[in-house]
């Protein structure tokens, strides 16, 4: 209780202190906004009266000056006289006296002023005291965890009868790290947590969206799992490690290599695993993560016999697939079978085993093998020929269109 209600009183000063600097920062913006308003209109308004008030004053000036001239004329002296009126005379017929520059009305004359108002702060207070939460009980909990070769498999449930669930987020951390990461998002209730380390301590928790809402729940009481299961070892390879290879321009993956995501790059191809690391009698999960791209009718996911270059999908030769549009794909060739459209928290599962035709399939025969794929609780079932003994497999995605993120196990 004292660990969560720490955290939650530094998440809620961290928020409310952000807040406040951008509050200011916005407030600050928009009364320099105002103020270079102010200064527009003051400037333009101003010129026409400062051009008037010049006319004026040097038309006084130039009358003065005049009427100065005219006084010296008649008061000079007299052989002067006659020659300093008649300059006098002269002056004022050339200057003219009785017209004045055109003054704007008062109407035409602004006069500025802020008009402010008073509801913003009583807005602002009423979206402030409703704004935020204290939750004292997540709607769902952590229930079991389950040892795995190399894995965790963790199961949580939902404790809250009146919360209806859309998604589930599931994060873990290694006891000696400082941030969780997200392990898995979607609509089932359990999951394989993979790359454990044996014997070594793992936090798990988890935490719901509502139906209809974006927003998360809080998270579970984080809890401790363990495994003391090595994972398995077969022909030199770990083959519960599922690993993209890495170099192809067109895809980003994550630290741990089982997260492919087709990013924004023109450059388009098939990604296929590391090594031929799908071995018969396995299940191979394809899990579409959280986001997802335009679909194309070239997109695959599926497993092959080998790495070919030059392709942009998988529905070719020697390779089964399934499109994220739900259709299936035998050596390139489409099935009258069809399964659900891939989506948001999809999961696609792969199941083969070898079925022996003829004397001896290892010696130039035909060699079969059962193929079941399954997707959104429908499957297709159906054998796969070919003419090489096969039982180690690479597996593969391609998507035209960036967004896609694929995790793999």
């Amino acid at each position: 209780i004292r660990e969560s209600a720490t955290l939650t009183r530094d998440v809620l000063e961290q928020h409310f202190n952000d807040l406040k600097g951008t509050l200011k920062k916005l407030l600050d913006e928009r009364l320099m906004s105002l103020l270079q308003e102010v200064d527009a209109i003051e400037q333009e308004s101003i010129k026409p009266l400062d051009e008037c008030q010049k006319l004026i004053e040097h038309g006084v000036s130039t009358a003065d000056d005049l009427l100065q001239e005219g006084e010296s004329a008649v008061h000079g002296d007299v052989g002067q006289q006659n020659e300093k009126l008649c300059n006098f005379t002269k002056k004022a017929l050339h200057i003219q006296l009785d017209s004045l520059p055109e003054v704007p009305s008062l109407v035409d004359v602004p006069c500025l002023s802020a008009q402010l108002d008073d509801c913003l702060l009583t807005i602002l207070k009423n979206e402030i005291f409703r704004h935020g939460t204290v939750a004292s009980r997540p709607p769902v909990q952590l229930e079991e965890f389950v040892e795995k070769p190399g894995g965790i498999l963790v199961r949580w449930c939902k404790v809250d009868d009146d919360f209806v669930p859309q998604d589930y987020r599931l994060q873990y951390r290694k006891s000696t790290a400082s941030h969780f990461e997200d392990v898995y998002v979607g609509s089932e209730t359990e999951f394989i947590v993979l790359h454990i380390d044996p014997n070594v301590d793992y936090q798990f928790r988890v935490c719901a969206r509502g139906d209809g809402r974006q927003e998360w729940s809080p998270w579970s009481v984080p809890q401790i799992g363990r495994t003391t299961l090595v994972p398995h070892v077969h022909a030199s390879f770990f083959f519960f490690f599922e690993e993209w290879t890495t170099g192809l321009e067109g895809y980003s993956l994550s630290s741990r290599r089982n997260i492919a995501l087709r990013n924004d790059s023109q450059s388009c191809g098939v990604l296929y695993s590391k090594a031929p690391t799908y071995f018969c009698g396995q299940t191979l999960t394809f899990r579409q993560i959280e986001t997802v791209g335009q679909p194309d009718r070239r997109d695959s996911l599926g497993v092959c016999v080998e790495q070919q270059n030059g392709y942009d999908s998988l529905q070719r030769d020697k390779a089964v697939c399934i499109s994220t549009n739900g259709a299936v794909f035998v050596n390139g060739k489409e099935m009258t079978n069809q399964l659900p459209a891939v989506t948001s928290g999809s999961t696609v599962t792969f199941d083969m085993e070898v079925v022996q035709l003829g004397p001896s399939s290892n010696e130039g025969g035909n060699f079969k093998l059962r193929v079941t794929i399954s997707s959104n609780n429908r499957e297709v079932v159906f054998d796969w020929v070919l003419d090489q003994c096969c039982v180690s497999l690479y597996f593969g995605c391609s998507f035209s269109y960036p967004g896609w993120k694929v995790l793999v196990f």
